[in-house]
């Protein structure tokens, strides 16, 4: 097996998703909780003003899962 069969690939969700299944595509990767994902996502789009931007890219360029 090569390096690129053992690293795991970041899909949107199609199963667990409220809006576009960034945030459980991203739970999903990282081995969390998607709704612990969603609360920090949510945080940085009223704190920081960045977040709704970023999820908008990532919704675009991260594909979904099969």
């Amino acid at each position: 097996e090569g390096w690129l069969e053992l690293m795991k690939k970041l899909l949107r969700s199609r199963n667990n998703k409220m809006v576009g299944g960034v945030c459980a595509g991203v739970a999903e990767y990282l081995g969390t909780d998607p709704t612990l994902i969603r609360l920090l996502w949510a945080f940085t789009i009223v704190f920081a003003g960045a977040g709704l931007l970023a999820y908008i890219i990532c919704w675009l360029i991260i594909p979904q899962a099969n």
